[in-house]
C-alpha cells in the first residue's frame, strides 16, 4: 500500500495500474499498513514525502514521467502514457544508485529481449518520436555546406541538472569545448523558446552570443534538428539519447542515465557505471523494464510496442491535419465534436453552407464540410477559390448508439478526394486499396484487428440487444438482405441502378427463389427517423423479419448476405461469408465479393447500365485483387479517424475497439432529453 502525499499524484488517471499497488492520498501522515511513501523524483514537492518516508522508516518511491511520455506536454494536459516507479533512486539522480542504473549494470538481457530492443529503437526512428512529440517535424536547411555541431541549453536549476553532475560552469565549458573541437564547423545552440522570450532562464544565451553561435529557439522535432547536424554536446538532457538513437556522436558534460557505458564521449566519470554497455542494452534497461506503459484511454497496461503505434498514430493524424480550418454548414451539435476530429486546431472557424461563405476563411485555410450535405455549388466555389476542401462522414465503428440521436461519434472519415460512398468520384480509401502495398506487419495487425471484432461482434451502431434464435430451415440457403435509408448519399452515389429496399429485395428473390430471405431494415428507419420502411405486402419478399437484434448476431446464423451498398457488406466479409452487391460500395471491385454490376451480372439491369459512369469508372479504379486483411487494413486502420470522447484526443483503432467495448458494457442514458429529441424528430423532421 503506497502512500502520497502531493496533492497533483491525485489527478493522475489509472496511478494504482501503474504501481501495481493499491495507493492513496494523506494530508498529516500515513495510514496503518502503509509499506511505501511516494514522491515526484527529486523535485521539490518531494521533500515532505522524503521526509514523511525516514520518520517512519519507510522505503520511498520515485516517480517520474516515462521516456516517451505523450503526443504532446504534461504541462498543457496531454495524458501520460508511461512512468518510471524507481525504488531505489531516480535515473537522473548520478549521485546515487537507482534502479535504471542496476538494471543496466546486471545486462541480464536474452536474444529476445536485445531483439525486442533493436526493434524498438527502430520503430522510434521510424516514428520519429520522443518524449514528447507534438512539436513540428520539418526538413532544416543551412546556408551552407558546413558541417554543424549542436549544443543543447537546459533550463535553470532543473533537478536533473543539479542531480546529474553539471552547474552553471559545466554549461560555458561544454559550449567553448564544441567550438574548439570542432572549428570548421557552425555550432548551433538549442535554447528553449521561453529563455528567449524571457520567461524562463538558461544557461547558453548570453555565451552563445558572444561568441557568434547560431541559436535556435523554434519549436521543432529533436529528430529534425538531429537529421541536420554531425555531433551532440549535451549536459544531462534525454536529448541526448535521442542522438544515441539517431546514430548521432554524443559529448556528455553531465552524468545523464546513458552516461559511462561506452556510448558517449564523457567529461566525467561515475564509479559505479564503466562497464561498456550497448545501445540496445541500455534501451532494454530503460524502455523495457523500467518504464511502466498504460494506455490512457482504456487504463489498461501495454507494452512499449502499444504505447509507439497509439502515440505514432497521434503524431501522424495531427501532422496531417495541421493548419487552420473552415467548417461549413455543421450543425451545433456537429460542432462540438468535429474539433476534436482534425486535432483541436488553434484557429478553426464556422460559417453556412453558402459560397459566400469562403471569403472570411484565412490563408492557408482548408475546408471542411459533412459529406452528404455538400452541394455540388460549395466544390465548385472551393476549387475556383483554390481552397483544400475534405469531406467528412461517419466511420465504420461509429459509435453505441445511432447518430440520429444524437450520438457522439467514435470515429470519422476524412477524405480530400471524395468520399468512400460515390462511386462516381475517387475517395481516399480507394486510392489507399488501389496504390498502397502493405507491409507484414500491417496485415498481421489487421488480422488481429479482424478477429478482434468477430469475437466481440462489435459492428458500426451497435445497437439491438435481443440476440435472434431463428429456427432455420435445412437444405435451403440462407440469405441476410440487410436494409438501408433510402434516402442517404450512399444510395443516391453508389448505387446506380437499384434505388429501394423493395427493388433490392425483389432482384434477390428473382435470383434466389428458393433461399430463406431474412430482411433487417436499418435502424433509423425503424426508430422512425428516416425513410426506408416497406409497404404493408412487402413480407411477400422475405421469409423472416428482423428488426431489433445487433449485426454481427444475425451474420453469425446466416450464409450470405446481398445488398445494395450496405456497410454490413463489409462486416459479412469479416466474418468469411460469400455476399453479393447490387451497387458499388467501397469494398466491391477488389476480387472479395460478387458485384453484379461491375462483373456485368446484374440481371434484369437496363441494356445501358454498363455504359453508366460510375459503373466504368469503377471497373478502370478498381480491379485489383486484394486480400481481406489489405481491405481490412485499408478501411479500418487507415482510412478513418479515431477519437477518444471522454478528453477527444485522436487515438488508433485498437483503443477505439476497447472503447466501444466498455461503453456496449455500460452504455450511457440517454435521458428525458433524447426521448424529447426522439418525439420532436419523428413528428417533425421525418425524411
Amino acid at each position: 500500500m503506497i502512500g502520497y502525499c502531493v496533492r497533483g499524484l491525485k489527478r493522475l488517471p489509472y496511478l494504482d495500474a501503474l504501481l501495481e499497488a493499491h495507493s492513496y492520498w494523506f494530508a498529516l501522515r500515513p495510514a496503518q499498513g502503509t509499506t511505501h511513501i511516494a514522491g515526484w523524483g527529486r523535485k521539490p514537492t518531494a521533500a515532505r514525502a522524503r521526509k514523511v518516508a525516514a520518520e517512519a522508516g519507510l522505503p520511498f518511491v520515485s516517480l517520474e514521467d516515462g521516456f516517451l511520455r505523450s503526443y504532446g506536454l504534461g504541462v498543457a494536459g496531454a495524458r501520460l502514457h508511461s512512468l518510471v516507479v524507481d525504488y531505489s533512486g531516480i535515473y537522473y539522480d548520478a549521485t546515487a544508485p537507482s534502479d535504471l542504473e542496476q538494471l543496466i549494470l546486471s545486462a541480464e538481457f536474452m536474444d529476445a529481449e536485445l531483439a525486442r530492443a533493436r526493434a524498438g529503437i527502430a520503430l522510434l526512428r521510424r516514428h520519429r518520436l520522443s518524449k514528447y512529440n507534438s512539436a513540428p517535424d520539418f526538413p532544416i536547411t543551412w546556408p551552407d555546406e558546413r558541417p554543424r555541431v549542436l549544443v543543447v541549453d537546459q533550463t535553470f536549476g532543473d533537478a536533473a541538472i543539479t542531480y546529474g553532475g553539471a552547474d552553471a560552469s559545466t554549461f560555458t565549458r561544454m559550449l567553448e569545448s564544441a567550438i574548439a573541437d570542432n572549428p570548421d564547423a557552425e555550432v548551433v545552440v538549442k535554447v528553449h523558446p521561453d529563455v528567449i522570450a524571457g520567461k524562463k532562464r538558461g544557461y547558453l544565451l548570453d555565451a552563445a552570443r558572444e561568441h557568434g553561435c547560431r541559436l535556435w529557439s523554434q519549436d521543432i522535432s529533436p529528430w529534425a534538428l538531429l537529421d541536420a547536424v554531425d555531433r551532440v554536446y549535451v549536459a544531462t538532457s534525454q536529448f541526448g539519447f535521442d542522438a544515441l538513437l539517431a546514430g548521432k556522436p554524443v559529448h556528455c558534460f553531465g552524468l545523464p542515465f546513458f552516461a559511462g557505458w561506452g556510448l558517449t564521449e564523457d567529461e566525467q566519470a561515475c564509479a559505479r557505471r564503466g562497464q561498456n554497455r550497448s545501445l540496445e542494452q541500455v534501451f532494454a534497461a530503460a524502455y523495457l523494464r523500467y518504464c511502466r506503459y498504460i494506455n490512457p484511454y482504456t487504463g489498461k497496461r501495454c507494452e512499449l510496442e502499444d504505447t509507439i503505434r497509439l502515440i505514432a498514430e497521434q503524431k501522424q493524424r495531427h501532422q496531417k491535419l495541421a493548419g487552420p480550418w473552415l467548417g461549413l454548414g455543421f450543425s451545433p451539435w456537429k460542432r462540438s465534436f468535429v474539433p476534436d476530429f482534425l486535432g483541436r486546431p488553434q484557429r478553426m472557424q464556422f460559417a453556412g453552407i453558402e459560397p459566400v461563405e469562403l471569403a472570411n476563411a484565412e490563408e492557408g485555410a482548408q475546408v471542411v464540410a459533412w459529406a452528404s450535405s455538400l452541394p455540388n455549388s460549395m466544390v465548385t466555389a472551393c476549387k475556383k477559390a483554390r481552397l483544400p476542401l475534405w469531406r467528412l462522414e461517419d466511420g465504420f465503428l461509429r459509435s453505441v448508439g445511432l447518430g440520429s440521436d444524437l450520438v457522439r461519434p467514435l470515429s470519422l472519415v476524412l477524405d480530400r478526394q471524395g468520399i468512400y460512398y460515390d462511386a462516381s468520384q475517387p475517395s481516399d480509401l480507394e486510392s489507399i486499396l488501389h496504390e498502397t502495398e502493405f507491409d507484414s506487419d500491417l496485415c498481421t495487425r489487421a488480422a488481429a484487428l479482424r478477429e478482434l471484432l468477430v469475437t466481440r461482434q462489435l459492428s458500426k451502431y451497435n445497437v439491438g440487444e435481443r440476440v435472434p434464435s431463428l429456427i432455420l430451415p435445412e437444405g435451403r440457403t440462407v440469405i441476410l438482405v440487410p436494409g438501408q435509408v433510402e434516402s442517404d448519399a450512399s444510395i443516391a452515389h453508389g448505387s446506380p441502378w437499384l434505388k429501394t429496399n423493395r427493388q433490392l429485395l425483389e432482384q434477390v428473390r428473382r435470383a434466389n427463389p428458393k433461399a430463406y430471405i431474412i430482411y433487417k431494415p436499418h435502424p433509423d428507419v425503424v426508430a422512425g427517423g428516416r425513410i426506408g420502411a416497406l409497404e404493408d405486402d412487402g413480407g411477400a419478399l422475405y421469409d423472416h423479419l428482423v428488426t431489433d437484434s445487433p449485426m454481427p448476431a444475425l451474420l453469425a446464423q446466416v450464409d450470405e448476405l446481398h445488398t445494395l451498398s450496405s456497410l454490413s457488406g463489409f462486416e459479412a466479409l469479416l466474418r468469411g461469408l460469400k455476399v453479393v452487391t447490387y451497387g458499388l460500395p467501397f469494398y466491391a471491385g477488389w476480387g472479395l465479393s460478387e458485384d453484379r454490376l461491375l462483373s456485368g451480372g446484374a440481371d434484369g439491369a437496363p441494356e445501358a447500365l454498363g455504359e453508366l459512369s460510375a459503373v466504368r469508372r469503377c471497373q478502370r479504379a478498381r480491379g485489383r485483387k486484394r486480400t481481406l486483411d489489405e481491405l481490412v487494413a485499408a478501411t479500418l486502420i487507415l482510412y478513418p479517424t479515431y477519437v477518444d470522447p471522454k478528453s477527444g484526443d485522436m487515438v488508433e483503432v485498437e483503443s477505439a475497439v476497447e472503447i466501444l467495448q466498455a461503453q456496449r458494457e455500460k452504455p450511457l442514458a440517454g435521458g428525458l432529453w433524447q426521448w424529447l429529441y426522439r418525439r420532436v424528430r419523428n413528428r417533425f423532421f421525418r425524411r
